[in-house]
């Protein structure tokens, strides 16, 4: 009797090595899959992550650029008006808010001295 105990507690023992080994190759099929795709993520990731580099260099060079081009305009665009609106005021009209383009006939005004002398300064 003992060695039937003894033979079948042998064959359960190994029941369960052939099932922890089942077992032990679904994991290790898993794990390789897991690495597999660990490694596809990194290089996405590394391409990505160059191409965003890439873009906001892109974007910070057209951001600059657009700052220079304003501060380009804004000098060039604050002269020209002044021009504009003195030589309107040294045509007869008067360019500051409480008379703008109405006739000066022939007097100064001198809200529209204030506001040219404001500009220039």
């Amino acid at each position: 009797m003992k060695e039937r105990n003894f033979l079948d507690t042998v064959m359960e023992f190994e029941r369960q090595l052939e099932s922890l080994q089942g077992q032990f190759h679904a994991l290790k099929e898993f794990v390789a899959f897991m690495m597999e795709e660990h490694q596809s993520l990194q290089q996405e990731n590394s391409h990505l992550r160059k191409r965003l580099d890439e873009i906001h260099a892109v974007e910070e060079e057209v951001l600059k650029q657009s700052e220079i081009n304003a501060k380009k305009l804004s000098h060039l665009d604050i002269g020209e008006g002044y021009d504009n609106l003195a030589r309107l005021y040294h045509e007869g009209f008067h360019v500051c808010h409480v008379h703008f383009g109405s006739a000066r006939k022939g007097e100064d005004c001198l809200f529209c001295l204030a506001f040219l002398n404001k500009q220039n300064g």
